[in-house]
Parts: C-alpha cells; sequence; structure tokens
C-alpha cells in the first residue's frame, strides 16, 4: 500500500536530498576547523568569518571554500605530511635503529658470541643488504 502512495522515483529523491544535506553538515564543520586552525588568520578575521559562516551558512561557506580553498587543501597536505613524519619516527624509534652498518655489526657480535652460526649470520647478512 506504501508504494502506491510513496513511488520509487521519490524515494530515490529523498535519498539524494538527505545525502546532500550530510555532505554539506559535514562541509559547514571542516570550514570551522579550518577557520580555526588558520595560522594566517588574525583573530578579528577569524571572528568575522565565524560570523559570516553563522549568519548566512549557505552563502558563508561558499564564500569561504572559493576565498581560502586552496589554502585549506594545503593546510590539509601539510598536517597530513606532519603526521606522517612524526609516525616515521615513532616507528623508527620503535623498531630501532635502521642504520645497515649498526645492524651488521651487532650480528657479528652474535656471530662472535656464538649465537648465530656462520650460515645464520650469512642469512641475515644477506636479507640487510638486499
Amino acid at each position: 500500500m506504501l508504494a502506491y502512495d510513496y513511488p520509487l522515483l521519490g524515494a530515490f529523491w529523498t535519498v539524494f536530498w538527505i545525502f546532500i544535506w550530510v555532505a554539506w553538515i559535514i562541509l559547514l564543520f571542516r570550514v570551522f576547523v579550518d577557520i580555526f586552525r588558520s595560522h594566517d588568520l588574525g583573530g578579528w578575521a577569524k571572528g568575522l568569518w565565524a560570523v559570516f559562516v553563522i549568519l548566512v551558512p549557505f552563502l558563508g561557506v561558499f564564500v569561504y571554500l572559493i576565498a581560502r580553498g586552496g589554502k585549506m587543501q594545503q593546510r590539509d597536505i601539510e598536517n597530513a605530511q606532519a603526521q606522517e613524519q612524526a609516525f616515521q619516527g615513532y616507528v623508527r624509534n620503535v623498531a630501532g635503529s635502521t642504520d645497515v652498518a649498526e645492524q651488521l655489526a651487532k650480528l657479528s657480535q652474535l656471530r662472535d658470541q656464538g649465537v648465530l652460526s656462520e650460515d645464520e649470520f650469512a642469512a641475515q647478512k644477506a636479507k640487510l643488504l638486499a
């Protein structure tokens, strides 16, 4: 009975508008985060952008994206690069030294102490040098 009162195309249209609305809400929050994350804006400029986006939400978001969208993208890229460098530094710190010469010296010490056989030493050395 519901199918006759609410056709399939109407359901697709409703889902489409809900999708657009959710995408706009996400974009609105991203703009607010970017306004206050931006280091090149002063306090008054941040306040004016925030008031503009609050008072005229659709126009404010679109004007902000047109005026500062490129810088918004650049800040996202810089943030991602900083996080990647921090992650790589953490991995290097936790994994230990990545210096091949130092690792070969440790392997040589283990071989001299009798912990590793000559075959094991050669296999590990080949793995490090590969």
